[in-house]
Formats: structure tokens, C-alpha cells, sequence
């Protein structure tokens, strides 16, 4: 399957199950979940169950998680719809990283990190990662957030199926750049 349609898959899975489902009028179920055959029955991208199953099957940052019988889709995180994901209460690493473009910075410096209108604040366990998501808002930068003090410090840190770490919010004594 080529690459620029699954791109394009991917992008248009992450628009209607994390922010926009009423444009192809989905309606997702309390913790997020939709159904897969509203999604292929659209007119906004005509696409197949194999399209579906690949995208989710090869996506790079594991966004997507189907059901045990391929009925239901759902996006592992980053809503800014309302749903109620469940996700497992850990224990984070010593060291987690947040990628951001280096405009943020300053402010980011002075006020923390802020979950805005999503759910979580994002996470990652590795540098690269972080790199990779700030390069999507432009000159990349890393900030390395102290997640294992700010956790003894009573901050409740959330594992979502994908493995990125996430949390209400990271008061900016926690930070510092990479």
C-alpha cells in the first residue's frame, strides 16, 4: 500500500476520532470508540477495511487501536473532543521528554507546560521522539521534564496504550531544556 495514501488516511483518522467526528457525522461512544463501518461508509474519504487495518497496523506512533473483532476504532489519545479514556495510573521513569518548536519556548520557561484543549499534557520516554514532535510546529526543541519528582510531588502520571506518558500538566520548575 503506498505511503502517501495511508498518510492520508492517518491524518483524516486523527481529525474525525480526536477532534472532528461531526464533519462525517460519527458519533463516538463515551471512552472513544467508533464504529468502523460508519467510518468506511463515509463520503468525505472512501476507503476499505484493508486500508484501515494497515493504517493502524503501520502507523509510526501506534495513534490507532481497533477491538478484538475490527468493529471498533478508537484514537489512543490527544483528543480535544470530549470522551472518557481510560488509561492505566504508573509509576513514569526518572527523566521523560516533550518536544515543542522553539517560539513556545519562552513561555513554556515561565508558565509550564499546559494540556490547553486537549486532555493531557504529551510525553515521550525518548528523546527522539520529542524531536519528532516538535519539528510538526517548526524549529524543534526538547525539554527534559523531572516526571519522578514531579510524581513524589503528588503530579498522577497516565500510560496510554500507545506508550505515551501523560499528565495534567507540567509546572515549569520540572523543566529545562535539552
Amino acid at each position: 500500500m503506498n505511503q502517501p495514501r495511508l498518510t492520508q488516511i492517518s491524518k483524516f483518522l486523527s481529525y474525525i476520532l480526536r477532534h472532528r467526528p461531526q464533519t462525517i457525522g460519527l458519533i463516538l461512544e463515551t471512552d472513544g470508540w467508533a464504529n468502523v463501518n460508519d467510518i468506511l461508509n463515509n463520503s468525505k474519504l472512501p476507503l476499505c477495511l484493508e486500508e484501515l487495518q494497515a493504517v493502524v497496523a503501520q502507523n509510526d506512533k501506534q495513534r490507532f487501536s481497533f477491538n478484538a473483532d475490527f468493529t471498533k476504532i478508537k484514537a489512543n489519545q490527544g483528543h480535544s473532543v470530549d470522551v472518557a479514556l481510560t488509561f492505566k495510573v504508573v509509576t513514569p521513569p526518572a527523566i521523560l521528554y516533550h518536544g515543542t518548536a522553539q517560539r513556545y519556548l519562552a513561555s513554556i520557561l515561565a508558565h509550564g507546560l499546559n494540556k490547553g484543549s486537549r486532555h493531557h499534557v504529551h510525553l515521550s520516554k525518548d528523546i527522539l521522539t520529542a524531536t519528532k514532535v516538535g519539528q510538526r510546529h517548526g524549529e524543534p526543541v526538547v525539554l527534559l521534564v523531572a516526571a519522578q519528582k514531579m510524581y513524589e510531588e503528588g503530579h498522577t502520571f497516565y500510560l496510554s496504550d500507545n506508550e505515551v506518558y501523560l499528565v495534567e500538566q507540567v509546572p515549569a520548575n520540572y523543566l529545562k531544556t535539552v
